[in-house]
């Protein structure tokens, strides 16, 4: 498809996209999107995030909006710190900060990387309470609320109820352990598949249980998600993402490779409190890129699944991806509203992201409101490749193939593909990659403007198998990073606007739209932005000292409205995301000045290895060869399926320096290096005992790859 096609509302000017400049207010008005009206009233029994937001995401259906009203596109630009707070004293060690806050009664619950959990005053940031819950690290993404307790977990896979006045731990329960019903589990360790895995998500309550998932599907575990009785801890019911033999699905997994099959369900859950019905994603299967020893669609991985909320009996399901190869998961926080299609309101659940496409589907029997298509795809019998796949009705919000226009520019030499493009060997770029279209970040519906919300990222990847030392997944080394924002008609599923920048904003990086029609959006250089919810017009903005990898919640006390970020940075897709600890409040007026602007992260995959000078290395890169570095010299072995092939990987010179390229006579096949995007230097195919020799006059970053085998990956650095 045509890249003008995913630009609606925008104009493109060179191949990139350009949006109309702002106008008087009254031209600006009449040239703004057409909202997505009318819109039904939503169902109370979603719940209501107002003077509370009593949970990630807001309510039971995950619309992360609020009906508050007092900060407005007039007076947004007002804003200003109420009070700032380092809850782990100013650290700035290399945690993920995931947790997205909850407030209820003007107090702040929140966890960090830490693993401690906060209550924290709302009005003066003042700590009330904290609760330290172990040592062994996890992704801590959000409390839940209920019955005076706040839920926990530990990277102990330990689930805790701590009382709400004191932090106190009220009960603790271990799970991801023997006895959970399921005879193939490990007796002794309770792992079930090829590792234990973890406990992962916000804890969700609803009517006495509490809902969680689990993590661990790249190593193997098998995944299930959990209700719990949240007054005792007793387990009320397990759902597992690989069915066990005799259970509905089983079938869809080659032989006992359901064992192994990951299927894990990382993210929380929507509750339908009125049709009883909760909304879990399950993850991608195991082995994550290569199927060739586990046939069939693979359920319940990459599928929505409606299960009884008290029972744990499935409903109905939907599979978005079959048996995939690609990390497609579309785990995300499902999203449930109502809709006004045609003359009909339309109960339904917007699933999906990582494609790039939703799959809307009515929410009490799971049938694709829009339609849905199996196209038949690209084959191959290694894989195992499911024939069809499903693309629903209206258009996807992304591109689907890499684009010369954008961050998505292949690295040359790599063979590139569109989605579902199957590989195996030869690392083969793919848009979009693992990380997504729009990966985990929390997305937002507004009654307001019947608009579905997200953040994206342009950010390809490199698959192949991982046979023989092969790297899956890999996002190219040297290839660049981008994203933006789209506003989807789900009415439609057809984007109506997009505000691409410069940065991925597809995880974590969650939205929050409010009845004064702002929306709050966090960046990974730090930088909180607020928006015109019709259009995406930046508003306002304001340093908050590391990276915005949660999403912003609003809440109220005494009449006054507040917002509320946690900045603690993230770690993709980079790595140098600023790090910390920042729990921020804002509100009109606010007398406390924004963060230090922290060192913004690379925008170009960058090479991490230590530098080597080029006098260490003789002013040379030997070609298919890993660098030694307690001999500091180039290895002994030819290597043509790793990264850092190149030796030095990452090498140092003065400007004015001649470098000798060489592949070595004992290496057998034929190596290269050729300079990109920058075009400084080609070597061309050198065969095995010669080389090629480049002088190096202008100062910069050069990368530069093996076109025989282009995941090799080098950098010089001209000083």
């Amino acid at each position: 498809m045509d890249r003008r096609n995913f630009l609606t509302g925008a104009a493109v000017i060179g191949g990139t996209a350009a949006f109309t400049p702002l106008l008087a207010p009254e031209a600006e008005a009449a040239a703004r999107p057409r909202l997505a009206l009318p819109v039904p009233e939503q169902s109370r029994r979603l719940g209501r995030a107002a003077r509370d937001f009593p949970k990630v995401c807001g309510d039971y259906g995950n619309q992360n909006h609020s009906s508050l009203r007092g900060i407005t596109r007039g007076n947004v630009r007002h804003l200003g710190g109420a009070w700032h707070v380092n809850l782990e004293g100013g650290s700035t060690q290399a945690r993920s900060q995931q947790s997205c806050i909850v407030a209820q009664d003007g107090v702040l619950y929140v966890q960090t990387g830490q693993q401690n959990v906060f209550a924290v005053d709302g009005r003066t940031g003042e700590v009330r309470w904290k609760t330290n819950v172990g040592a062994e690290q996890t992704n801590m993404r959000g409390v839940g609320l209920g019955e005076g307790l706040v839920f926990t977990t530990s990277g102990a896979n330990i689930v805790y109820a701590l009382d709400q006045r004191t932090g106190a731990v009220v009960w603790q329960r271990e799970l991801l352990v023997a006895g959970e019903g399921d005879p193939d589990c490990d007796p002794q360790t309770g792992q079930c598949g090829g590792n234990r895995g973890g406990l992962a998500g916000a804890i969700v309550y609803w009517d006495g249980l509490i809902y969680l998932g689990t993590e661990g599907s790249t190593a193997g575990a098998r995944g299930r998600g959990y209700a719990l009785n949240a007054r005792t801890g007793e387990t009320a019911w397990i759902f597992w993402g690989p069915p066990g033999p005799g259970e509905y699905g089983n079938d869809t997994w080659e032989g006992e490779t359901w064992k192994t099959g990951g299927a894990v369900c990382w993210i929380h859950p929507a509750v339908d409190p009125g049709l009883g019905l909760v909304y879990w994603t399950f993850g991608n299967p195991y082995p994550r890129t290569n199927g060739s020893t586990r046939g069939g669609t693979n359920l319940f991985s990459n599928c929505l699944v409606a299960i009884d909320a008290k029972t744990g009996e499935r409903r109905w399901h939907f599979q978005s991806v079959h048996h995939d190869i690609w990390d497609f998961d579309n785990v995300m926080a499902p999203v449930l509203c109502d809709l006004k299609i045609g003359h009909r309101t339309r109960k339904v659940v917007v699933y999906g992201s990582k494609t790039g496409m939703y799959y809307i589907l009515d929410r009490e029997n799971g049938k694709p409101v829009h339609g849905m298509t199996e196209r038949p795809v690209p084959q191959d019998p290694r894989q195992k490749t499911w024939p069809t796949q499903p693309f629903p009705g209206g258009e996807p919000f992304v591109h689907q193939s890499p684009s010369f226009h954008d961050t998505t520019r292949p690295v040359p030499y790599y063979p590139t593909g569109e989605i579902y493009t199957p590989f195996w060997d030869d690392a083969t770029i793919l848009f979009p990659g693992a990380g997504g279209g729009a990966d985990w970040s929390y997305l937002s519906f507004s009654p307001h403007t019947g608009f579905v919300y997200v953040g994206y990222g342009l950010v390809n990847s490199a698959y192949s198998n991982t046979n023989g030392g092969r790297v899956n997944t890999a996002r190219p080394l040297g290839e660049y990073f981008s994203g933006g924002i789209v506003a989807v008609d789900p009415r439609t599923n057809r984007p109506v606007w997009r505000r691409e920048g410069e940065w991925s904003l597809a995880h974590g990086n969650g939205i929050l739209t409010t009845a004064g029609r702002v929306m709050f959006q966090g960046r990974p250089d730090g930088v909180l932005v607020a928006m015109d919810d019709a259009d995406g017009r930046e508003l306002w903005t304001w340093q908050c000292g590391a990276g915005v990898h949660t999403s912003p919640i609003t809440y109220e006390i005494d009449g006054e409205q507040y917002l509320a970020v946690f900045a603690g940075g993230n770690w993709l897709p980079y790595p140098d995301i600023p790090k910390g600890d920042h729990l921020w409040a804002f509100k009109l007026n606010g007398k406390v000045g924004p963060a230090p602007t922290p060192r913004p992260p690379s925008k170009r995959n960058q090479i991490r290895t230590a530098a080597v000078t080029g006098a260490v290395a003789g002013n040379t890169v030997t070609l298919g060869r890993i660098w030694d570095a307690s001999k500091n010299a180039p290895g002994d072995e030819e290597n043509f399926v790793a990264q850092n092939a190149m030796s030095p990987q990452h090498m140092t010179i003065p400007a004015g320096t001649e470098v000798t390229f060489v592949n070595p006579s004992g290496n057998e096949h034929s190596h290269g290096a050729a300079s990109f995007f920058e075009h400084e230097f080609n070597t061309g195919r050198l065969k095995p005992g010669e080389s090629f020799r480049h002088t190096f006059t202008k100062k910069g970053e050069f990368f530069y790859n093996d076109p025989v085998f282009p995941q090799s990956t080098g950098k010089i650095v001209v000083q």
